[in-house]
């Protein structure tokens, strides 16, 4: 996955945005207002860190060493993942679950607006 294709990605949920709150060099990715994914996006190796359950992070972590806790954010429930040293199709899981874990934590009037569970 290329960083072009891992930004699109993320932009193809439903209200998800863009930011650059720690300067041009990091992408934010936020979905009404809370980040669900970052990454430097020119910076080799591609890395993004993720959202995720914290049992779940732990059994990833422990089968993948792509996957270290978040880097700079709460250990418990971030995931930093190295995108070239997955497949394809496990990195989108991983964006999706993380964008599914926040969307489920906001109130319930704005997820019914997302049109989501």
């Amino acid at each position: 996955m290329t960083p072009e294709q891992l930004r699109a990605f993320c932009l193809e949920f439903n209200a998800s945005t863009e930011e650059f709150p720690f300067g041009p060099e990091a992408s934010v990715f936020k979905v009404l207002g809370k980040v669900f994914a970052l990454s430097a996006l020119d910076a080799p190796p591609l890395k993004v860190s993720l959202k995720c359950d914290p049992d779940e992070a732990l059994r990833l972590r422990k089968e993948h060493t792509a996957i270290v806790p978040g880097w700079h954010l709460n250990k418990r429930h971030w995931n930093t993942v190295t995108v070239a040293e997955l497949p394809d199709r496990m990195v989108r899981e991983l964006v999706e679950d993380s964008y599914d874990l926040v969307v489920a934590g906001l109130p319930k009037a704005q997820r019914l607006r997302l049109d989501r569970p």
